[in-house]
C-alpha cells in the first residue's frame, strides 16, 4: 500500500465526522462497492451508505468524492464526485449515485471510468491493496459553479478556496494476482 495522502498538499481545514454502514476506516470494501462495470465479478459499483456530522457553521453545501491514489497513473483515478449537496442533508443511502437516491440540485461529474456517477473499486490484479478516499467537503457556498461536464479536479480545484472543513473515511480494496 502506499504512503501518499493525497490531501497532505491542501490547506488545512477542521475535521468532522462520517461513517458508513457499507465499510469502516481502513477496512476493506464489501463486494457493492467493486466495479463489475470494470470486470470486477461479483461488483456492483454502488455507491457507499454515508452518514455525517459536526460540520462547523457557515456551511451552505457539500460535495463528496470518492478518489484513488494508488491507481497505476500519475494521476490517481476519481471514482465519484458529487456537489451542491443542500447542507439539509446528513446521509446519503447505499447506491444513492446510481438509483437517483441523490438529492434535487446535486451534480455529478464524470468519473475516470467516463461516465457520471460512482464507479467502484478496480484495482489491477496483483498491484495490492488500494486506498478509496471517500471525503465529505463542507462548502461555503450554496453551489459551486462548476460546468456538469467538468473533470473532477476542477470540482477539486474550486473545492480549494471553498472547503470550511473535510470528513474522510478510506476503504480499502485489492484483487488478487490468481
Amino acid at each position: 500500500m502506499q504512503s501518499h495522502d493525497p490531501y497532505d498538499a491542501l490547506p488545512s481545514v477542521p475535521a468532522f465526522t462520517v461513517t458508513s454502514e457499507d465499510f469502516a476506516n481502513m477496512e476493506p470494501f464489501g463486494p457493492a462497492q467493486y466495479s463489475g462495470k470494470m470486470g470486477i465479478p461479483g461488483g456492483k459499483d454502488a455507491s457507499p451508505q454515508l452518514s455525517w456530522s459536526g460540520a462547523p457553521e457557515g456551511t451552505k453545501s457539500f460535495a463528496v468524492t470518492m478518489y484513488d491514489p494508488d491507481a497505476p497513473t500519475a494521476s490517481g483515478f476519481w471514482h465519484w464526485a458529487a456537489f451542491n449537496i443542500p447542507v439539509w442533508v446528513t446521509s446519503l443511502p447505499g447506491n444513492a449515485a446510481n438509483m437517483d437516491d441523490l438529492p434535487q440540485g446535486t451534480v455529478q461529474l464524470r468519473n475516470d471510468a467516463g461516465f457520471s456517477g460512482f464507479v467502484g473499486a478496480a484495482p489491477p490484479a496483483g498491484h495490492g491493496p488500494h486506498r478509496y478516499f471517500v471525503v465529505v467537503h463542507a462548502v461555503d457556498v450554496d453551489t459551486l459553479d462548476v460546468p456538469a461536464d467538468a473533470a473532477p479536479a476542477l470540482l477539486g480545484f474550486n473545492l480549494f478556496t471553498h472547503t470550511l472543513a473535510r470528513a474522510r473515511i478510506v476503504g480499502l480494496a485489492e484483487v488478487s494476482a490468481s
